[in-house]
């Protein structure tokens, strides 16, 4: 099954990439887990793709999709995938559905998670990272033992830059300009499946399952 999992900043779309690519056997692909690893690695891409993820910005769509088409055409991607993170434009679908069908492809289903904004400032401005293995919490919903350090591995926890309020304002207002409109593009195309972020993260699986026609 070929997903792609959207909505905007904050409404947990990596938790349910985890949890459903488990459940469909195939990997989670996430766009901004690729560009983190290369920014933490200081690699050309890296700090291109900083430039931009530091301000809220999108990163150029050539940067972007060329990374997309190598991992898809990957031995893991065979059976399926879940994209999270892409597309976020309208150009950006045209392209995928053009990279999906030169790779004999085509998306099933086009997930997206609808979370009030005042919630999604509140999720991410709480957000912490482990700067040693990238494992997340958060403040109020998901602390860890110790404050400041990682439960997993002992690591420093950190607040990512596009974690702070000002940025977090400046990415839902692309998100709203430049992503938004995908919701009507999908659904004109028979693919969206809206489900309602604002409940907790099992009842979100469960919609989502029920409109994927799985039960997990």
């Amino acid at each position: 099954m070929n997903i792609v999992l959207m909505g905007p900043p904050g409404a947990g779309k990596g938790t349910q990439a985890d949890v459903m690519a488990r459940n469909l056997f195939v990997p989670h692909i996430s766009t901004g887990d690729i560009f983190r690893a290369n920014i933490k690695a200081g690699t050309e891409l890296g700090q291109l793709a900083n430039q931009y993820i530091s301000k809220g910005d999108l990163v150029p769509d050539e940067v972007t999709l060329a990374m997309i088409k190598d991992r898809l055409a990957e031995d893991d991607c065979a059976k399926g995938f879940i994209l999270d993170g892409l597309p976020r434009t309208i150009g950006q679908a045209d392209a995928l559905e053009a990279i999906l069908a030169e790779q004999g492809k085509q998306l099933d289903k086009v997930v997206n998670i609808d979370v009030p904004e005042e919630l999604l400032i509140a999720r991410l401005c709480g957000r912490r990272v482990c700067r040693n293995c990238s494992q997340t919490y958060h403040l109020e919903n998901n602390p860890p033992t110790e404050p400041g350090r990682c439960d997993e591995c002992g690591g420093e926890l950190y607040q990512r830059a596009d974690d702070s309020e000002e940025t977090i304002k400046n990415r839902l207002e692309v998100y709203r300009a430049q992503s938004e409109p995908l919701i009507a593009y999908y659904e004109q195309k028979g693919l969206l499946l809206s489900v309602n972020g604002n409940q907790t993260i099992n009842n979100v699986l469960v919609d989502i399952g029920k409109g994927l026609g799985q039960s997990w």
